[in-house]
């Protein structure tokens, strides 16, 4: 027999190997096996002669053809070295082997970079392939530059590659479109997500990566606008306060808390002192399909956050590093010294009083020639930065084995406030508004037996705030009421200036010279979890058990300092000097503290039955939770303190599924709350839910069978809210009475006991009752409905959810009660309703085109509520009841412009806010009676929380390089403006003035300005007012503004360093990249940021950020 030459590692028929001809016998369908068994994830058992070999992917194509010939007999190969030249068969031709290029490359998946060993490679067209080895690396030899390499593994998207000349290559591979396999963290555990009956919006890992954008410390900032359902605003820019205030579907209660339950690895915890490094995923929780469960504090919905853990593999390590140059987006601007001047004589004069500064004070004001009588302060400029900067660090490993893997994690930031500091006591204290935390996790799993799993977690963090002496607010309070013109920052001999009586100061000195304060919170969060698998007693058994244990302390630390003061006299004496009076001492540094503590006692027995028989899938399950808050420092004379809030309940549920077809699920929640009278502390909240996938019928199968899922969800059920509130404040054992002893008119100043009101104003001393007890008040419900479409193909994913809430129950204080009752305080009862109706959805396209992979996202959320029964005081008018408004409705007066003339007052309702003039605002008649008051008001606008919240953005990857974009937005939103720097001059000379108020959008009297157009009944701002100004300062739709707003929220550019590089530094992946946040906003409303729906603008400003960042995998 003759021979031909076979060079090693090729496979037969390549391009690059010698071409012969198969006979179709043993050998032939033995080697195809064989390629088979090295190209996909497959266990290979090949018996021959009685030997046994396993085939895995964790060999290369070569092994597995030693490993073959080293125990066959039938002569496939006469030698087992594939190296050597070997006799094949006969006839064949002999080609020479053509000049090969050596590729190199990585693949990895796309969820979480983990390496995908045993990936198969093969170059395009001909049968030359690789498998990649234990650490997602290959290398293969092509024939061309311009080859085209095929990826693939079993469960992930096929990737084709077009080399273009690229000798070293990283491959990401999407998980196959079977994403319906994928599970959902859900109440009980993890779900399936075809089978999924209720309404969730999940975020995976892909999404959490355009999250981490955001260049705050607080996961609150990254919800809104990226998760379909979540409705939030932000509250302040500020480091350390910055968080958003958020909502699952919106607003729909009136006297109990809104916020949402949120539970961190099943434990309830703050979510803003989570590292975003740590977390895994986040399913939100929205009808009552997937709340009811939670009984008494599901009404709100429930957002679950389940954090990283160690996993079986070698250990990976990854670092991050990221310096933040950060900006404010909208401050307000305001007037300089001599327009300031120039408007507050314009303000006297046009209500007929005398002008303050003359021309020649106004002169020497405009040359600056007397700073210290005639200053000219921007007290913005002096006193805020243009920028900050922002430093963060995440280090986190893990790793493990089949026994035991861990997950450990720590990270620091550093944020940077805008406050100016006096740099001559930079080297005593701090001033500024920094915030630092450091975070740290362990996260570890242990296998104690084939059935027995125990999993631990430890985390905590400890932050530290600062601020100035004075506080945050009396900060952006003083840089909003003092005029540039009121006094210096110093006066030229060094003193400071006093004003009043000497208890206040211009806003440098109160910012920078009277001491500062540190805010340290110090979290401890410890939990057991031990899994067992019941399979030995049926197959699909499983019970779970966790306890937990929190601890939080909390120091405030103030240390105060006053500088000794002095007044100058408004003119000097004969040598030209100033001439002081003394005012105060200085006051040296002091110190004082208070401290507040808690701790969270949690416990959770769980067990869960899911089998499948045949096509049908039967499973069930039953929960007990109980968690105790108690307060540990700082209770105060209140015995109510030391007692801890406890709640216990029980949930169950069942689910059956047919041919993941036809689903239908039942849960349930039985909860306690040890706040309300007994009788009235337990709840049953039930609900019920089915599903249809019609995608799985066989016509749609045969007609659309790209469709991989066309899904109807539909759920009805109950959850409670056991959140009471009064006054900010949550309501402790109402079912009690409190009584307390009120002196009379000798002993108490402010009064005694009004016994009745008949004209009289007598007051009489005695006990009375300060709150009266409510022994039926319990929690309010949520009846809550859900109407569901969930589309899939195999490049789209769409949900869309219709849903409808009716809170019944709701808590709130009686007011019909007329004062002749002898109460000091009306009852509570749970007499409210609320309906609120809307829809939330998502949407995502995800394709490969040639080397770009790109994926396109949107959501929407919207949500409207009406009051349908509220216990309030009868109205004369109808229009004025709350009943048929939305809850945080604005109210006010209907403006129709401005007063043209007299002869136009004299047309017109008389108005009773005090006098007015032309320029001054008109207001509508609603009832008709003539005249204009308080029963005038009627509901105006929208509310300052907005009904609709939407995002939409689109991430590119090509090769190394990566381009996300995202937007964000607000709808249909109104908000009232108001305050001394809006209302000019209404304090006097207290206030500065805005400049996007006092522009030549106002009204002024021709008079003053000497042309008649200037009289412009249809101003954007009345005629200046010097002092209050009853009839112009009130709440109406002159001083409503639009809150709508689009943000350009992240741009985000990345680049991963080439594998030639970060493998000389043993390093895996290295990337760059830089963040853009918040760089641009449109907005109708230009003051300040409209995000904050602030009525004053008298707030830190959110920040736009560039963040460059680093990624190193180890």
């Amino acid at each position: 027999m003759k021979r031909i030459i076979m060079n090693r590692g090729l496979y037969p028929g390549a391009k690059d190997s010698s071409l012969y001809v198969f006979k179709r016998n043993l050998k032939t369908k033995l080697l195809i096996f064989l390629l088979l068994a090295s190209l996909f994830e497959v266990q290979s058992n090949t018996i021959a002669n009685g030997l046994k070999h396993e085939f895995s992917v964790t060999h290369t194509i070569n092994e597995n053809f030693n490993a073959f010939e080293a125990i066959s007999e039938t002569g496939f190969l006469s030698n087992n070295k594939l190296n050597r030249s070997e006799i094949l068969d006969e006839g064949v031709k002999f080609i020479q082997q053509i000049q090969q290029i050596e590729i190199k490359g990585h693949v990895s998946t796309a969820v979480d970079n983990a390496p995908l060993p045993g990936a198969s490679i093969i170059e395009k067209g001909t049968g030359n392939g690789v498998v990649t080895d234990f650490d997602g690396n290959f290398s293969i030899n092509v024939t061309s530059k311009d080859a085209i390499l095929v990826i693939s593994y079993l469960g992930f998207m096929t990737k084709e590659i077009l080399l273009k000349g690229e000798t070293e290559l990283k491959i990401v591979l999407d998980e196959e479109t079977d994403r319906l396999e994928e599970v959902v963290v859900v109440g009980f555990g993890t779900q399936k997500k075809i089978s999924l009956t209720g309404a969730i919006s999940t975020i995976n890992i892909e999404e959490m990566e355009e999250m981490k954008s955001n260049p705050t410390s607080s996961v609150s900032n990254a919800l809104s606008g990226n998760v379909p359902g979540i409705m939030g605003m932000l509250q302040s820019g500020q480091p350390g306060k910055n968080i958003s205030e958020f909502w699952i579907r919106g607003i729909s209660t009136f006297g109990g808390g809104t916020n949402p339950l949120v539970l961190v690895d099943n434990i309830e915890r703050d979510l803003n002192e989570l590292n975003i490094e740590d977390i895994k995923s986040i399913s939100v929780l929205k009808d009552a399909a997937e709340t009811a469960m939670y009984g008494a504090r599901g009404a709100n919905g429930v957002i679950l956050i389940t954090t990283k853990r160690g996993r079986d593999g070698k250990i990976e390590i990854n670092f991050k590093d990221e310096f933040i140059y950060n900006t404010r987006t909208i401050t307000p601007d305001f007037v300089d010294g001599i327009t300031y001047a120039n408007l507050l004589n314009e303000a006297r004069i046009t209500r007929n009083e005398a002008p303050i500064y003359q021309p020649e004070e106004l002169e020497i004001l405009r040359l600056g020639l007397d700073p210290d009588l005639y200053p000219n302060v921007d007290w913005k400029e002096l006193l805020l930065r243009d920028s900050a900067m922002t430093y963060r660090a995440n280090l986190n490993m893990r790793g493990g084995g089949a026994k035991s893997r861990y997950y450990v994690s720590g990270s620091y930031v550093n944020e940077g406030g805008m406050y100016e500091i006096d740099k001559s006591l930079k080297d005593d204290y701090n001033t500024n508004a920094n915030y630092k935390r450091w975070n740290y996790r362990l996260n570890a799993d242990f296998n104690i037996t084939n059935t027995t799993v125990v999993k631990i977690g430890v985390a905590g963090s400890l932050s530290k705030r600062n601020s100035p002496g004075l506080g945050d607010d009396d900060f952006w309070g003083s840089l909003f009421g003092y005029s540039p013109i009121r006094t210096p920052v110093l006066y030229s001999n060094g003193y400071v200036p006093a004003v009043g009586a000497g208890n206040q100061t211009n806003p440098w000195v109160m910012a920078t010279q009277t001491g500062f304060n540190e805010n340290w919170v110090n979290k401890v969060q410890t939990n057991i979890t031990v899994e067992q698998d019941l399979d030995f007693v049926t197959p699909g058994l499983r019970m779970r058990g966790i306890v937990g244990y929190d601890i939080q302390n909390e120091n405030n630390i103030e240390r105060r300092k006053w500088p000794e003061q002095w007044r100058a006299s408004r003119a000097r004496d004969a040598n030209g000097d100033l001439v002081f009076t003394h005012v105060s001492d200085p006051q040296e540094l002091t110190q004082s503290s208070s401290s507040s503590g808690n701790r969270l006692e949690f416990y959770d027995l769980m067990v869960n039955y899911d089998r499948d028989f045949g096509n049908h899938t039967v499973g069930g399950g039953i929960r007990f939770t109980r968690d105790a808050f108690v307060q540990t420092v700082d209770l105060g004379n209140d015995i109510k303190n030391g007692i801890s809030r406890r709640n216990q309940g029980l949930a169950g549920r069942l689910l059956y599924n047919w041919k993941d077809k036809y689903f239908i699920n039942f849960n349930f929640g039985y909860t306690g709350s040890e706040n309300f009278a007994p009788g009235k502390q337990y709840g049953f909240f039930p609900a019920i839910s089915g599903a249809y996938n019609l995608a799985a019928e066989k016509f749609m199968k045969d007609h659309v069978g790209w469709l991989k899922l066309f899904k109807i969800r539909y759920s009805y059920g109950k959850a409670g809210n056991d959140q009471l509130i009064i006054d900010n404040n949550r309501e402790r054992f109402p079912y009690l009475y409190t009584i307390s002893e009120i002196l009379n008119d000798d002993g108490n100043p402010d009064g005694g006991y009004q016994w009745a009101d008949y004209g009289s104003d007598r007051y009489y001393g005695g006990i009375i009752y300060s709150q009266v007890a409510s022994s039926n008040v319990t929690w309010e419900v949520a009846t809550k409905q859900n109407l569901g479409f969930d589309i899939e193909t195999k490049d789209i994913t769409a949900n869309l959810d219709f849903f409808n809430e009716k809170r019944t129950g709701i808590y709130l204080t009686r007011n019909y009660l007329p004062a002749i009752v002898g109460l000091e305080s009306t009852p509570r009862a749970n007499v409210g309703i609320v309906k609120s109706r809307g829809f939330d959805g998502r949407f995502q396209y995800m394709k490969q085109i040639g080397e770009v992979n790109l994926t396109v996202r949107s959501n929407i959320t919207y949500s409207k509520n009406e009051i349908v029964e509220k216990d309030e005081e009868n109205n004369v008018y109808g229009y004025q009841n709350e009943e048929g408004s939305r809850v945080d409705q604005s109210r006010g007066l209907i403006a129709l412009g401005l007063f043209k003339d007299y002869d136009d007052i004299r047309n017109s309702p008389t108005q009773t806010f005090g006098t007015y003039q032309p320029g001054d605002i008109k207001y509508k008649d609603v009832n008709g009676d003539g005249v204009i008051d308080d029963g005038d008001r009627v509901a105006i606008g929208a509310t300052r929380r907005p009904n609709l919240i939407y995002g939409m953005g689109v991430s590119v990857n090509w090769r190394r390089f990566s381009l996300g974009v995202h937007f964000q937005g607000a709808g249909k939103s109104t908000f009232s403006i108001y305050g001394k720097t809006v209302y000019a001059f209404s304090e006097g000379e207290w206030g500065q003035v805005m400049k996007g108020v006092m522009g030549n959008n106002r009204w002024i009297s021709a008079d003053i300005s000497g042309d008649p157009s200037t009289e412009d009944p249809n101003a954007s701002y009345p005629r200046l007012s010097y002092g209050e100004n009853p009839n112009n300062f009130r709440e109406s739709t002159f001083w409503l503004r639009d809150g709508r707003y689009l943000r350009l929220k992240t741009i985000d550019i990345g680049y991963n360093l080439p594998k030639s590089l970060t493998s000389k530094v043993r390093v895996e992946n290295i990337r760059l990249y830089v963040v853009g946040t918040n760089l641009v906003t449109w907005s109708k409303f230009k003051l300040w940021d409209p995000e904050l729906a602030s009525p004053r603008g008298e707030d830190y400003p959110p920040t736009k950020s560039i963040t460059l960042g680093i990624n190193v995998n180890l």
